[in-house]
């Protein structure tokens, strides 16, 4: 981003960077993760497992904190979701697991399931190394296009069945979402490169950084020279608002914002706006609004369209968001982004209110809130261009599969937030490790019936 006098870097000091970009939430002391643990009923049928997409048998890993076996209960968790470290750092536990904790009541809170998790992921990973072990080689290389949670989780377990993978990504650095697009507080201490090295300490995995899909490599070549292909391509596109005045300096895209703030180790380097708009609902807005305050921005406004229960953004977000001095407007709607000199100076809404079906209406008054700064954050698509040619059926803006995660070419798998589906990192977690189980059936059954 070009930088004018309103928008410029290093506007804090080094100290006060390093604090405002540190864990945000710190990890639980031994005593207090053996107390918190305590508090479970440890409920026979419980509901926390149903609400979790990798379904973890949350009851029995918190049993295990409660009774000294960490390694247990990191094993009991990973079995499950071998990303568990950094799911239990950027999932929605409110809205997952702990909400439907039978400790969530009126009178109560839920256990600390997200807290409970990383304090047993963590020590396995300061402690233990890798848990799992590789099987005997099957001799089959499976190739997986996409480096973030489902290619990650895919190539994991396929590795543990003891077959060998290729994991091509268009970034220099694996990781994909958890690299690139969470907050730097959420996985500080570079947790994201952490995890993936012990992820790769399994073995018989191989990344290749800097592979495009449609450039250096293609889906009907990796079918030819491999076994089996797994699409986990997730979301590399950016929706357009195709507001008048966009391309004015001072206007970026949320997702850059966001990667830039991710690899910078100082985050010195990371230009700010002092008045800074962020047009958005969702997580990609709040992690935007509160990393543009925590850079030192003096106003960061926070616009959406509609009310809060429709915001993608959980209310755990959004008071989070509150919490760090982002002001949250909602029911308005943008109309234009007001420029002078080549350089924003504002954006134009139109005032709306919930009409009689629910339908926002913007009948009101129009207002201008002034910004030398507008961060986009309007959402993030699939990118089907580099599947021209290939046979893979799209539809909707996500690539179809079965219920198998088998899309329209034998042989082609795909799974994560490039397919139907919610689009959160566990889900993506959860996909990986299924669609691997199903590679691992189907390489197995037709070895099976050549060999008979």
């Amino acid at each position: 981003m070009d930088q004018t006098p309103d928008i410029a870097a290093a506007r804090l000091s080094d100290d006060v960077l390093a604090r405002n970009f540190a864990d945000a939430h710190p990890p639980l002391t031994a005593n207090q993760a053996v107390i918190e643990a305590e508090r479970c009923y440890f409920c026979h049928d419980a509901p926390c497992i149903e609400a979790c997409p990798t379904g973890i048998d949350i009851p029995s890993f918190i049993h295990k904190i409660a009774s000294g076996n960490l390694r247990g209960s990191a094993r009991t968790i990973l079995e499950s979701n071998i990303l568990g470290g950094s799911c239990a750092r950027v999932c929605p536990t409110e809205i997952l697991c702990e909400q439907k904790c039978v400790r969530n009541t009126q009178d109560a809170r839920p256990i600390q399931i997200g807290a409970l998790q990383r304090h047993a992921t963590d020590w396995q990973m300061a402690h233990g190394g890798q848990p799992f072990a590789r099987a005997a080689a099957t001799g089959r290389r499976i190739a997986i296009v996409g480096a973030g949670p489902a290619g990650l989780s895919c190539a994991h377990r396929l590795a543990m069945h003891g077959h060998d993978v290729d994991v091509y990504d268009a970034r220099p650095r694996a990781g994909g979402l958890n690299e690139y697009g969470v907050a730097a507080y959420k996985l500080a201490d570079d947790f994201a490169q952490r995890e993936i090295d012990f992820l790769l300490g399994i073995g018989g995995i191989v990344l290749h950084p800097d592979h495009r899909l449609g450039r250096e490599i293609t889906v009907p070549a990796l079918r030819d020279s491999h076994d089996a292909v797994v699409l986990a391509l997730g979301h590399a596109g950016v929706r357009s608002p195709g507001l008048a005045g966009q391309d004015l300096a001072g206007v970026a895209s949320a997702v850059d914002f966001i990667a830039a703030l991710r690899a910078s180790p100082t985050k010195d380097d990371v230009p700010v706006g002092r008045r800074v708009v962020v047009i958005g609902g969702g997580n990609t807005a709040v992690d935007a609004a509160v990393q543009a305050r925590r850079l030192g921005a003096d106003e960061v406004t926070m616009v959406y369209r509609r009310g809060a229960d429709h915001m993608s953004a959980t209310p755990v977000e959004q008071e989070w968001a509150q919490t760090n001095g982002v002001t949250i407007r909602r029911w308005a709607a943008p109309t234009h982004i007001l420029g002078a000199d080549g350089s924003v100076t504002g954006v134009g809404f139109a005032q709306g209110a919930p009409g009689a079906d629910g339908r926002p209406v913007y009948d009101g008054l129009p207002f201008t809130i002034a910004a030398d700064m507008v961060l986009l954050a309007v959402g993030q698509v699939f990118v089907a261009d580099p599947l021209d040619g290939s046979g893979v059926s799209v539809a909707g803006g996500r690539i179809l599969v079965d219920g198998a995660g088998r899309t329209s070419v034998p042989g082609v798998y795909a799974g994560g937030d490039c397919t139907p589906g919610p689009d959160l990192t566990v889900s993506a977690v959860r996909d990986g490790r299924d669609i691997a189980e199903q590679i691992h059936a189907d390489l197995m059954s037709i070895s099976f019936s050549q060999k008979a």
